[in-house]
């Protein structure tokens, strides 16, 4: 059996026990659908999906207790204990990090809370693509130095992202978006083979530069010239969507279609939206040269 398939048996069981028989994971059950020990399946689950499995198990939890608040009267201690947490002002806390309002408010008519969909491992992925020539790009934004052992970059450019969301970055970056749409994008730099480490960015287009320095302190600017680029549109929650899509480049597309690449940075970017949503928009960009076309 392949793994994909193992994958689809194992999501398959996650949803009964959250949604039909209420009782927790056996992960000696999980163990012996995926035929290895369960440490070894969620290494392998983190690398195909780009996220753990507790996580995504918590993120499900949260997802159905969403559901629950909006489509029926249980009170929000029962729900909390339906989904494992003991005590409820544990399940408050993780559904207010998730979706952003309290529970209470959560029943709201006009309240939109965030969704992370079902894996569907079977499901083959379908990417649209085009070759899009854009004008020069001015960002600018904050950058760090991340290591590729062992694929850690998997795992640190998400976290990199949430600590930007803390630390008021990512506001600061929003707040002088000048793109058109709105969004952010993150920028993969220099590669150093003797560290194995990439330099990373997190930017936006911005119309204060280009200037002599820095807007804000600690950032750093960059400026694309006028490029071809192949836009890649990933449809789904991140990081999980956009890793799918990176699998899917290197796996097909740049065998397909091996084009010559301009010496510009590859970009993701992603829109300004709910970033759980199964209809999330993000896209990777890789800079084409055009004399190849």
């Amino acid at each position: 059996m392949e793994w994909t398939e193992k994958l689809q048996i194992i999501t398959d069981y996650v949803e009964n026990h959250l949604q039909c028989t209420e009782e927790p994971l056996n992960y000696e059950e999980i163990s012996r659908i995926s035929g290895c020990s369960f440490d070894f399946f969620q290494k392998v689950f983190s690398y195909m999906n780009g996220i753990s499995f507790s996580e995504y198990v918590r993120l499900r939890k949260l997802t159905l207790a969403g559901y629950d608040l909006k489509s029926t009267d249980m009170k929000i201690v029962d729900i909390s204990y339906k989904y494992g947490y003991n005590p409820p002002t544990s399940f408050t806390k993780a559904f207010e990090h998730f979706h952003g309002v309290s529970p209470r408010e959560a029943r709201k008519p006009d309240i939109q809370l965030c969704v992370m969909p079902k894996m569907q491992p079977l499901q083959k992925e379908q990417y649209s693509w085009r070759l899009e020539k854009k004008p020069a790009l001015h960002l600018t934004g904050k950058s760090t130095k991340i290591s590729c052992v062992r694929n850690e970059h998997y795992q640190k450019i998400p976290a990199f992202w949430n600590e930007c969301q803390k630390n008021g970055i990512y506001s600061a970056l929003i707040s002088i978006d000048a793109g058109s749409p709105k969004g952010l994008f993150g920028l993969f730099g220099d590669f150093d083979s003797h560290t194995n480490e990439m330099e990373y960015s997190i930017m936006t287009i911005s119309d204060r530069i280009p200037s002599p320095a820095p807007a804000i302190p600690g950032f750093s600017q960059i400026t694309i010239p006028e490029a071809m680029w192949a836009v890649f549109d990933c449809i789904g929650a991140v990081p999980r969507a956009i890793q799918k899509g990176w699998g899917y480049l290197h796996e097909e597309w740049l065998i397909k279609y091996p084009f010559k690449l301009a010496p510009y940075p590859e970009l993701e970017w992603y829109s300004d939206g709910n970033v759980y949503s199964e209809d999330y928009l993000s896209q990777i960009w890789i800079p084409i040269l055009e004399e190849d076309l």
